[in-house]
């Protein structure tokens, strides 16, 4: 079997050992990195199959490595941070990131996650190559167009990229129906435990930005304490 290969990109020498120990332990191969230079080379070298990410490395912004990353490959991307604000984590997921955890973090979890993530872009391409053009999902003004990955609020085009896009057309695929967290969870990111449901607001909010910066209503709403729904009626 071969070993998967991550990349690790972290200034932090003790966290960077930590994480090498553990994944080389969960039967990964580790590349290690301390600086945002290091780590593009190392990516060009290795053609890693995912890269743990620090967004605070050295060299240059690991916001914009992240960036130039998902414009050279569909390898799933983990942003590992101590900075833990629904803003760091909308920055990180517009950047090109699969998923965001929290420093400090469980070990099983950031396995899980990995998992995930690799398991869903599997998936992703599988089906890409497998099916036959899909065509669009359409609610009140929104169109999304599942074969393009276009998302359209009436005329104007919105940016949504990996996870944002993916919980979009969860959503659209079951329009005016309570999602749970847990649901969204296991179906959108492919957990199988509820871990750190906080990805799920700022994604949700990553999204909600997009779909009213034009000033229209909102179509996402929250039910607490159960989840979200898609609905276009202003009375929630």
């Amino acid at each position: 079997m071969v070993e998967p290969r991550v990349l690790v990109a972290q200034h932090d020498p003790r966290l960077a050992s930590f994480l090498d120990r553990a994944l080389a332990t969960a039967g990964y191969r580790v590349e290690r990195t301390a600086d945002a230079v290091q780590a593009l080379e190392a990516f060009e070298r290795e053609a890693p199959d995912l890269v743990l990410l620090d967004p605070a490395l050295p060299g240059f912004s690991g916001l914009e490595l992240a960036r130039a990353l998902r414009a050279r490959t569909d390898a799933p991307i983990v942003l590992l941070s101590a900075r833990d604000t629904v803003e760091e984590r909308v920055a990180g997921l517009d950047a090109g990131a699969d998923d965001y955890l929290s420093i400090p973090f469980a070990i099983p979890e950031l396995l899980a996650r990995l998992r995930a993530v690799r398991r869903g872009r599997a998936l992703a391409s599988a089906s890409a190559n497998a099916r036959a053009r899909q065509g669009n999902l359409t609610y009140a003004d929104l169109t999304l167009d599942l074969d393009t990955r276009e998302v359209f609020r009436g005329e104007r085009r919105l940016e949504l990229r990996n996870k944002a896009f993916e919980l979009l057309t969860y959503f659209m695929r079951h329009p005016e129906r309570v999602l749970s967290r847990r649901e969204l969870l296991e179906d959108v990111w492919g957990y199988d435990f509820l871990g750190d449901s906080n990805v799920i607001e700022v994604t949700v909010s990553s999204i909600r930005q997009a779909l009213e910066q034009g000033g229209e209503q909102r179509l996402i709403h929250t039910v607490r304490p159960i989840g979200y729904i898609l609905n276009d009626r202003n009375s929630l």
